[in-house]
C-alpha cells in the first residue's frame, strides 16, 4: 500500500556514508563486493564479502536483478499488465488465477493482518488515494465524513480471499483492490536472501528501498552495521547506529509524508479501521523479524497501531521493536527485549 511503505532508509548522504564505512574490511582482507541495480521504483543492493569459487559477479548480478523482475512483474500496482494489476480491474468476484509467489505474499498479509487486528491490511489503497497519498494531485480540501464512508465499503482484508492451490485470489465486494507495497520489498529481499545462499553465500547485507536481510556477519567477522534514521522532518541525521545478529529489518515512520489542512496535519498512514489518518505520538516503529516480509508488514501495523497499542501488541506477540516516540518536543525510544537481543546500540 503506497501511503504505509517504510521509511527505513540509508539515511542519504550521512547514512550511505555510514553503512559503506561499516563494511570496509581490515587490511588484508578482500575488499566487500557490492552488487546492485533498481526495482519497484527504488533501489536494490547487495554486499558480500566475495564470492565462491566458481561464481562470478557477472554470473549473480542478473540472476538477482531477474528474480527482482518477475516479482514486480507479478505484483506491482503501476503497471497495467501486472498480475495484480490485472486482479485489481477484475469486477466479478469468481477466482483468478495468480501465480504461486503471488498467492504466498498475499497469504502471509491476511495472517498478519488477523495477527493485529486489521491494522495492516493491503486493501487500503482506495483511502489511501482518498486522502490524497496516492498518485493523484491532492484535493484542496481534506474528504468529507460521506466521502470517508463510501469509500471504506471497499475496504477491508476480510473481503479479500487466497488460495494456495491451485493458487487464485478472490474479491467480495466490487473495487477492492489489493497493494502489497508495504509487503512487497520485504519479500523481495528474502527472495534474493534465498538466491544467495543457494550459491552458497552466506554472509551478506541485502538492501531494497530500506528494507533490510542481515546474513552472517562482515568478512572480518564483525557484525554488519546500520543506521535508523531521526524521524524528524527536514533532516536527514542518524538516531541510531546498530550492530546486528542475523536477522531481517524494516522500519515506518510518519514524519516524511504528510501535510497540513486548516491547521489540521494529516499523516499518511491510514488506518483501516476508521477510514482516517492516524493521530498519535509514535514517531517510527523498527522491526526485526526472521523474514523482511514479515518486519515490513509488522513495522506498518505498529504505526496504525500507535505507542500503546504497539506497546502492548509486542509485549503479547514478542516481537523485537524500537519505538521512537515524541514527547513533547522531545523523542524517547523503547525496545522490546526481543530487540535488545538482536542488536548492539552503538555510539554515532
Amino acid at each position: 500500500m503506497a501511503v504505509l511503505l517504510s521509511h527505513l532508509r540509508l539515511v542519504l548522504p550521512a547514512m550511505a556514508v555510514l553503512l559503506l564505512a561499516a563494511c570496509q574490511s581490515p587490511p588484508n582482507t578482500a575488499t566487500p563486493l557490492r552488487l546492485y541495480g533498481t526495482t519497484m521504483g527504488t533501489s536494490w543492493s547487495v554486499t558480500l564479502g566475495g564470492l565462491p569459487a566458481g561464481t562470478t559477479r557477472n554470473q549473480l548480478q542478473p540472476l538477482l536483478q531477474q528474480r527482482l523482475d518477475r516479482i514486480n512483474a507479478l505484483m506491482s500496482t503501476y503497471d497495467p499488465a501486472s498480475e495484480l494489476s490485472r486482479f485489481n480491474d477484475q469486477r466479478s468476484n469468481d477466482w483468478f488465477p495468480v501465480a504461486a509467489e503471488t498467492a504466498a505474499v498475499v497469504a502471509l498479509a491476511q495472517q498478519i493482518s488477523r495477527l493485529t487486528d486489521g491494522a495492516f491490511d493491503v486493501t487500503v489503497g482506495p483511502l489511501v488515494d482518498l486522502w490524497g497519498f496516492g498518485p493523484l494531485p491532492r484535493a484542496s480540501q481534506p474528504p468529507t465524513v460521506h466521502q470517508v464512508e463510501q469509500t471504506r465499503r471497499r475496504v477491508g482484508h476480510r473481503h479479500l480471499q487466497v488460495r494456495r492451490s491451485p493458487a487464485a485470489l478472490r474479491k467480495s465486494v466490487a473495487g477492492l483492490r489489493v497493494d502489497l507495497s508495504a509487503i512487497a520489498k520485504g519479500y523481495a529481499v528474502d527472495q534474493l536472501a534465498e538466491l544467495l545462499a543457494q550459491y552458497d553465500i552466506h554472509d551478506a547485507l541485502v538492501e531494497i528501498g530500506g528494507e533490510l536481510r542481515v546474513l552472517g556477519h562482515r568478512p572480518d567477522g564483525q557484525p554488519w552495521r546500520i543506521a535508523i534514521e531521526r524521524p524528524e522532518p527536514g533532516s536527514r541525521a542518524v538516531e541510531k547506529l546498530l550492530a546486528l545478529q542475523p536477522t531481517a529489518v524494516a522500519t515506518s515512520g510518519n514524519y516524511r509524508n504528510f501535510y497540513q489542512a486548516a491547521g489540521q496535519r494529516y499523516a499518511h498512514t491510514i488506518d483501516p479501521a476508521s477510514g482516517y489518518p492516524v493521530q498519535h505520538r509514535l514517531a517510527s516503529a523498527t522491526v526485526l523479524a526472521p523474514s523482511a516480509a514479515q518486519a515490513d508488514a509488522l513495522a506498518t501495523a505498529l504505526m496504525v497501531m500507535g505507542e500503546q497499542r504497539a506497546r502492548s501488541f509486542c509485549q503479547r506477540e514478542g516481537i523485537a521493536a524500537l519505538l521512537l516516540i515524541h514527547q513533547g518536543s522531545a523523542l524517547t525510544a523503547e525496545t522490546t527485549p526481543g530487540f535488545a537481543a538482536l542488536t548492539t546500540t552503538e555510539r554515532i
